[in-house]
């Protein structure tokens, strides 16, 4: 591996050089030069440089990926254009036409996996950094004494430094010792977990349910259960200082993620609609009203559909002028509606029908009393009685 070493070297530099300075730092505010609490954060440390250098790859990473799934209607409609269509000339146009759509829609395939890419040069080269601590602190290192500002005196340092009884190169396969092997299985898992978690949160909570139903996105979810199975199987073969980088900037990543998807969500998605909510609520407690979204519907609230809007009380309805007393109440009297027996209450006649509206009347349409005597019933005459 001395032609790989040797093509890692700058990026080595620069690791050591991190690390140095971190375990610097931290001695001078109070801990150990040989604690292997003191060398693991400072492996924290060039995790936290690292991931801050990459904001900008990361960000381009959300919108990117953001843009694949969005793209995926237009994609495969483009697909369906050319199925069947083999010849040179349609492949060639094909590709004209995707690129052009993934220009429009500014996104591209392969800047999704920029920070991902990014990142890997920094882990291999950490990870030979931890491998040559052993050769290094002997004076057998490929020629050298030193990587940069990492001198053979600290990397015996680090060499005799451990977490738990466990040191920071040891790996979960090459070591006898049953705290190495705890350590490393669980940083292992943390890992794995945290891989999950982080491409879930990416896929499942920040695309709208339309770019979550095509090919791509069922592809991405299949990778997103194979990448943490392969780390599960490959991290026993990563040295202690290793998993704690990749576990830790796993963990950034998440809460990194966790951010922007909160504060700039795809439109359409769930995390879009928790944002709208939370926006809603944050309105209505400086204005003291309801949270209301966008959309006028308001948090909260229940609408009951196909319900009968109750009568309006008030005034009750005059009969008009012409119409018999018997049909201008319900409890007139006439021959299909006749008196209470006696004994028995009777009806209110001027109390309205149950499910009849009262309006308001003008008063000009109240009956009369000439009206009222032209509706009365005409007095029986008296029979005179004949003279014999």
């Amino acid at each position: 591996m001395d032609w790989f070493d040797g093509i890692l070297y700058p990026l080595k530099w620069v690791v050591a050089w991190i690390m140095v300075g971190a375990h610097n730092v931290l001695t001078f505010f109070g801990m150990r030069s040989d604690g292997g609490w003191t060398w693991l954060l400072s492996i924290v440390a060039l995790v936290l440089v690292i991931r801050i250098l990459l904001i900008p790859l990361f960000v381009r990473q959300i919108k990117a990926s953001r843009g694949m799934q969005l793209v995926q209607p237009e994609i495969q409609k483009l697909q369906k254009k050319y199925k069947g269509k083999t010849d040179p000339a349609s492949r060639q146009a094909m590709q004209q036409e995707m690129m052009a759509i993934y220009k429009d829609n500014g996104t591209s395939p392969f800047a999704s996996c920029l920070p991902l890419l990014a990142q890997m040069p920094i882990f291999f080269a950490l990870f030979r950094v931890l491998y040559s601590l052993g050769p290094l602190s002997t004076g057998n290192y490929q020629g050298r004494d030193s990587i940069g500002p990492l001198t053979q005196d600290l990397a015996a340092q680090i060499e005799n430094s451990t977490i738990f009884g466990a040191s920071l190169s040891a790996t979960f396969l090459q070591s006898d010792l049953l705290a190495v092997k705890i350590i490393c299985a669980v940083l292992v898992v943390l890992m794995s977990a945290s891989t999950l978690f982080t491409q879930r949160q990416l896929t499942m909570k920040n695309m709208p349910q339309s770019a979550l139903d095509n090919p791509m996105a069922r592809q991405q979810r299949i990778l997103m259960y194979i990448l943490p199975a392969v780390f599960l199987f490959s991290g026993v073969n990563f040295p202690i200082g290793v998993l704690v980088y990749w576990t830790t900037s796993n963990i950034w990543t998440l809460g990194q993620q966790w951010w922007v998807i909160r504060n700039n969500p795809t439109p359409g998605s769930e995390a879009a609609r928790l944002y709208e909510e939370r926006k809603a609520r944050k309105a209505a407690r400086k204005s003291g009203g309801a949270p209301t979204l966008e959309d006028g519907t308001v948090l909260g609230s229940t609408v009951l559909e196909d319900q009968p809007e109750k009568p309006v009380t008030g005034q009750r309805q005059q009969p008009k002028k012409g119409t018999p007393r018997s049909k201008r109440r319900p409890g007139g009297q006439s021959a299909s509606n006749p008196a209470p027996a006696y004994g028995t209450a009777p009806e209110l006649e001027d109390a309205p029908a149950e499910d009849e509206p009262v309006t308001d009347a003008p008063l000009e349409d109240a009956p009369l009393e000439d009206d009222a005597a032209q509706d009365a019933p005409p007095k029986p005459k008296k029979r005179k009685k004949k003279k014999k």
